[in-house]
């Protein structure tokens, strides 16, 4: 007992060290170093993926079961129809049940990785949809019963709202968005009262519906409910990762393979590193600390990053998918071989090559061989003239498939890697695919 009180009193605090709280109502930490209780985070199933913006919810919920409550998933599938406003500039896209339903059993199968469901573990994950206390509510209803308990003041004061309807910042809001607030209010105030739910998670933009929720179980329950937020996991824009929004890095290998994953850590910044490594990892703060240290002797080395890349490749995809980003990094910026590249598969190629700019060419010109600068010029992101493809050919800057090449090479069937694609470099980091059409 006495050490289950230790682990739910190091909750809060394991967070606030890790820079994982942005704002909280008062007296959290007192009522969960006090109690067991229950801990809910949404995410509406509006595409078929997580991403890691969400993947940072995730670990917050992780980190909750592990000091000792109980996680609670709410996928929206209520939610989810409406589309949730924070953030937003424009109106969402609205989505069919269908859809939802699908996304939702495929983020499901997701959380299945993170978080312990298993029914003879006592503080087990649950799963819930709020669809299933959505859909039988008649609008009148709803209307009397949670509508009556929140005012069209206290709503508009939400920054979520003001944000929209101001005409310097947003394009307006339908009644649809913002009713919103109420829903994800009704929802903390329905699993309050059926799953004994004392505390809302979410990122630092669901304050205001977190609030709202917080709000409605004082009104109608006369109780105390709790919330935390954390900082928002952004893109190098200062923008936030949505699963509608571009350029986001996602759980699902078919969206970001497990080397783009890789990669992506491998490539932040020091200071981001240096941040993420606390927030995105399960290493204690010795070893952290101990991480910093020996990073900022050698920089170079990068060793924030490649711990980051390592804990995070193996957490969402698996110890084989490390080894072949690992693998693949070095193919394509490191010192491999011929050998090394010619041992790759098709989908390995699909994989390590996605997003390079490429070109496609046919077999019959490789058949009669391709001079080495026509195959140069195929993109004109790669070279624009065969005049500037031959001065760096000349400079030695120039290989196929890892392998140096002077003026007179021929591009060939023999130089094609899993009978598909022909890896063309310019210099250390600077690549073409040529892919056979």
């Amino acid at each position: 007992m006495a050490s289950q009180t230790i682990m739910l009193k190091k909750f809060v605090k394991n967070l606030q060290w890790r820079g994982l709280i942005h704002n909280t109502t008062p007296d959290v930490g007192h009522h969960l170093a006090s109690n067991k209780t229950s801990g809910y985070i949404g995410f509406d199933p509006t595409s078929s993926s997580l991403h890691i913006g969400n993947l940072l919810q995730i670990i917050i919920l992780r980190h909750f079961q592990l000091a000792g409550h109980c996680p609670i998933v709410l996928l929206g599938g209520a939610t989810g129809m409406i589309g949730d406003p924070s953030g937003k500039k424009e109106e969402r896209k609205l989505l069919n049940r269908y859809t939802l339903e699908k996304n939702g059993i495929l983020i499901q199968n997701q959380m299945n990785k993170f978080l312990d469901f298993d029914k003879s573990t006592k503080n087990r994950a649950i799963l819930l949809n709020n669809y299933d206390w959505t859909k039988d509510y008649s609008l009148i209803d709803f209307s009397r019963d949670i509508g009556k308990h929140i005012t069209v003041n206290y709503m508009m004061a939400k920054d979520s709202v003001k944000n929209r309807i101001s005409p310097s910042q947003g394009s307006g809001m339908s009644f649809t968005e913002f009713t919103y607030q109420l829903l994800q209010g009704f929802d903390f105030y329905y699993m309050y009262k059926n799953h004994s739910c004392t505390l809302q998670m979410g990122g630092s933009d669901q304050w205001g519906n977190i609030t709202t929720g917080i709000e409605l179980i004082r009104r109608k329950l006369n109780n105390q409910a709790h919330g935390i937020t954390c900082p928002l996991v952004t893109k190098e824009d200062g923008s936030k990762f949505g699963k509608t929004e571009q350029g986001n890095i996602w759980l699902d290998r078919k969206l970001t393979s497990p080397f783009r994953f890789y990669q992506y850590w491998i490539n932040i910044t020091d200071i981001e590193a240096e941040r993420l490594i606390k927030v995105f990892t399960f290493l204690n703060q010795e070893d952290i600390n101990r991480l910093i240290i020996e990073h900022q002797k050698a920089p170079h080395l990068r060793t924030l990053q490649t711990r980051l890349a390592r804990e995070l490749t193996q957490l969402v995809h698996s110890t084989e998918d490390l080894d072949f980003a690992k693998k693949a990094t070095q193919i394509l910026f490191g010192k491999s071989t011929l050998d090394d590249i010619k041992s790759l598969s098709h989908q390995n190629c699909l994989e390590i090559f996605q997003g390079l700019p490429s070109a496609t060419i046919t077999k019959e010109s490789l058949n009669r061989g391709l001079p080495i600068f026509e195959g140069l010029c195929l993109n004109p992101e790669f070279f624009q003239s065969k005049g500037q493809a031959k001065r760096a050919v000349q400079a030695n800057s120039i290989s196929v498939n890892k392998e140096k090449v002077d003026e007179s090479y021929r591009l060939e069937l023999k130089d094609l890697i899993a009978e598909s694609f022909i890896l063309l470099q310019k210099g250390k980091k600077k690549y073409c695919l040529l892919k056979v059409n």
